[in-house]
């Protein structure tokens, strides 16, 4: 509200209304970015739209074209729903992580087009437009993830524990999408173009997500690629989604490498987001203040 006070010679000044500082003004002001970018998803849905059309291809393709010539350990040869198992975690984790183009597309759009400057004129938190911007964007792959969880049920996936450790597989999975977006808040920061960011999100996520033990099993793979895959962030929340919804086999050997994070993957999966989340908001956090300074 704005008030007038007089000096003591009569004379009125108007006092502008000055914005909450700390914390509850930062939430706040986040939460207002992340109620914007929401309306704009829902008025333009095909956005939405396409965004599932690619994980249903690859849980499709996966599953029967390759599905009956890929070997799990532990499992029968060839047993089909062995690796629909197998699978599904690594599609849930490509799905959350292959979002970080579109996060940082967004953030290169709105640059592009000078609305980040009209949201610098404001008096708003500085985090709060990349904070709202990713929070937006978790809640458009938690949506795609409940669409893909229920093709994947109609193709023959089944979690095999309670709801809890399914839901918990979940959340590491959306905890992982939004580390992942703070990457893609980074490079839309850093390109002039959404088209540059497109490509610039796109470009490493291909060589993370497949050296990884997304689709198929490490120990088929080089052995220097096998320590490259199991301490790779990407594998940690697949190994970890795998654990929670109940979809390892009995007796298979959890590492071919002994490596840390996957005989631990629900805590490595953890520590691994939060230390992505600290560093890289870090690096977008500082690079908008300059952008726009």
């Amino acid at each position: 509200m704005t008030t007038v006070t007089r000096t003591a010679g009569g004379d009125a000044h108007i006092r502008t209304p000055q914005p909450r500082g700390g914390l509850g003004r930062s939430i706040r002001d986040s939460l207002v970015v992340a109620k914007r970018n929401l309306i704009r998803m829902i008025r333009i849905p095909e956005v939405v739209i396409f965004g599932l059309i690619q994980p249903i291809m690859f849980v499709v393709l996966f599953t029967y074209v390759f599905g009956g010539s890929i070997n799990i350990p532990g499992a029968p040869a060839g047993n089909a729903q062995a690796y629909r198992e197998f699978l599904m975690a690594g599609i849930f984790a490509q799905t959350v992580t292959f979002a970080t183009a579109g996060a940082g597309a967004g953030i290169a759009d709105d640059m592009h087009k000078g609305l980040i400057d009209r949201f610098r004129s404001l008096p708003m938190s500085r985090g709060a437009v990349l904070t709202g911007r990713t929070l937006a964007d978790l809640v458009q792959t938690a949506l795609t993830l409940v669409v893909l969880a229920v093709v994947a049920l109609l193709i023959g996936w089944r979690a095999h524990e309670n709801i809890a450790g399914v839901l918990s597989g979940f959340a590491l999975l959306l905890l992982l999408g939004y580390a992942f977006s703070w990457i893609g808040a980074l490079i839309g920061l850093s390109v002039r173009t959404p088209e540059a960011a497109t490509s610039g999100g796109l470009i490493w996520l291909f060589p993370l997500t497949f050296i990884s033990n997304a689709f198929v099993p490490v120990d088929g793979m080089p052995t220097f690629l096998q320590h490259v895959a199991e301490w790779n962030p990407f594998s940690a929340t697949v190994a970890a989604a795998r654990e929670l919804f109940g979809n390892t086999i009995g007796g298979a050997p959890k590492s071919v490498t002994g490596a840390w994070p996957m005989e631990h993957p629900v805590l490595a999966s953890v520590i691994w987001s939060v230390l992505i989340i600290a560093f890289f908001r870090t690096l977008a956090v500082r690079k908008y203040r300059s952008a726009t300074a």
